[in-house]
């Protein structure tokens, strides 16, 4: 079942109230009527079982049933930062890093990259990114909802490293470590940012800024992917590795 993200101004014990877009969605959509039970999540670590006991055309209000909180997750949080690819594959890599558990996705703007943002459409499209991981985390009922962060350049990201962060970057045709084999962080507390290239590759020049800024150059093998592939193959190994796929799930 999946699981809808509202502001956790809307819980307010013993019952939860859901307006705007959500409401449409419900009702026209899903065709939500009163009597059925519906799962929200406040994207704070909270989950509410709630049974629907009133619609009207704007508003719908559900009695909480079972509040469940977010099991303890020991693993550190990953971010992607992609280089933007064109037509819908940045709208499908979004969609699928979500899936996988990211908590933070960087469009950026890098030298070989074909799509250049314009200014005054930045807003609008991250609007829309965003809702592309709305969708993609209550599909697949993530406890919360990737980020998506301002359109940046890679000089921007290279020069603002956070603490306790482990820093990689694809780079193909490249002598770097093997994804499998790299030595991960594992506590909780700390985070792991990988950057992706956009079509056309890393120039030589942006693999050495990102070598000297601390990013480790990392592989997937002899194999060429493309850019929208790569970017889900190398998440999908790290949240293996870090025990956030194919396992039981986290623990208390």
């Amino acid at each position: 079942m999946p699981v809808f993200f509202l502001s956790p101004e809307c819980v307010t014990p013993p019952t939860i109230s859901i307006t705007g877009d959500l409401v449409v969605h419900l009702r026209n959509s899903l065709r939500t009527k009163v009597g059925e039970i519906v799962v929200f999540g406040d994207g704070a670590g909270h989950r509410y079982r709630a049974e629907i006991t009133e619609l009207t055309k704007g508003t719908m209000t559900g009695r909480i049933l079972e509040v469940m909180d977010r099991p303890t997750d020991h693993s550190p949080s990953v971010t992607l930062a992609q280089a933007v690819l064109k037509g819908e594959k940045m709208d499908w890599v979004i969609q699928k890093a979500t899936e996988l558990g990211v908590t933070c996705i960087i469009p950026l703007q890098t030298q070989n990259t074909i799509v250049q943002l314009r200014p005054e459409r930045i807003e609008a499209q991250l609007a829309r990114w965003q809702r592309i991981a709305l969708e993609a985390a209550q599909q697949s009922e993530q406890w919360h909802m990737a980020t998506i962060a301002p359109p940046q350049t890679l000089e921007t990201l290279l020069s603002a490293q956070a603490p306790r962060t482990m820093a990689l970057i694809l780079a193909e045709r490249q002598e770097g470590g093997s994804l499998q084999t790299v030595e991960l962080l594992t506590d909780a507390a700390d985070s792991v940012i990988v950057i992706i290239g956009p079509e056309g590759g890393w120039t030589n020049e942006e693999v050495a800024r990102a070598k000297e800024a601390g990013y480790r150059p990392i592989t997937l093998g002899q194999q060429i992917l493309r850019a929208d592939t790569a970017a889900i193959a190398t998440i999908s190994i790290i949240q293996s590795r870090l025990g956030k796929l194919g396992s039981i799930g986290f623990t208390g």
